[in-house]
């Protein structure tokens, strides 16, 4: 497996790497990719869970068994209790949205799977989406998984970033090239 330079330098990358490859001896690895989108969930839900994580003034003990809580409530797999287990003994939980982010990217680069995250005016439809996706599956030679979001800012149109790539075909960005070329 090819892991970029980036992630296996950073410490979120070193540790989603450490799991990865143990989801991976044990063949958990589409469990503990479905563990880690529920705890992102429920950081994003939860102001105290996300204070849980990075409070330097609790012990390892207290973040160790509030995490063990949070991973039994969430029905977690016993990999991924132990990983948070080993993240609070290191007092690593701050870095645990990074360290999903990271854990995503490996598991996408195992599946042949690259990320586009697509900007609009306005929602797309499912239809528009599928055309989408099919489009930039075949530019991209492998398969696209895609992420929508609104920016009413943008007009019209659309900007698309896969990686470091970005296309953008929006009217803003039109705008801003016309008005720029008239001031000469």
């Amino acid at each position: 497996m090819e892991i970029s330079a980036g992630i296996q330098a950073s410490l979120a990358g070193r540790y989603a790497s450490a799991l990865f490859d143990l989801a991976s001896e044990n063949g958990t690895v589409t469990a503990v990719e479905s563990d880690l989108d529920k705890l992102d969930a429920a950081l994003a839900e939860s102001a105290e869970l996300r204070a849980a994580t990075t409070n330097p003034e609790l012990s390892r003990k207290a973040q160790g068994s509030a995490m063990a809580g949070v991973a039994t409530h969430l029905g977690l797999s016993e990999l991924t209790k132990n990983f948070l287990g080993v993240l609070s003994q290191n007092r690593r939980l701050s870095h645990l949205g990074d360290i999903i982010r990271a854990f995503r990217t490996i598991a996408a680069a195992q599946r042949g799977e690259v990320t586009a995250e697509v900007t609009s005016a306005h929602a797309l439809t499912d239809e528009q989406l599928a055309t989408l996706k099919q489009k930039l599956t075949q530019r991209e030679g492998r398969t696209v998984k895609l992420q929508s979001k609104v920016d009413p800012d943008l007009l019209g149109g659309l900007v698309v970033t896969i990686g470091s790539k970005r296309i953008d075909g929006s009217i803003r960005t039109r705008l801003n090239s016309l008005a720029n070329a008239m001031k000469g």
